[in-house]
């Protein structure tokens, strides 16, 4: 297990686990981060990462990729 941030790019990974307090726990979660579910990794950028989840890409601080463990 390691945080999404490290994950290479274009890599498809499992969700395993979402860190941080409740509010960010349930921020992630309304933008589709959810434990089980797939998010692949598609480039950094200026140390925003950006992703696609459930079809959807978006950009997420690195502070944030951190949180999410896959």
């Amino acid at each position: 297990m390691m945080p999404l941030g490290f994950a290479g790019a274009n890599e498809e990974n499992v969700i395993k686990r979402i860190g941080g307090n409740p509010e960010v726990k349930k921020h992630l979660e309304d933008l589709g981060f959810v434990v089980g579910g797939t998010v692949k990794t598609i480039s950094e950028n200026n140390g925003n990462v950006i992703v696609v989840v459930k079809g959807t890409r978006i950009a997420i601080s690195r502070e944030m990729a951190q949180k999410i463990f896959v």
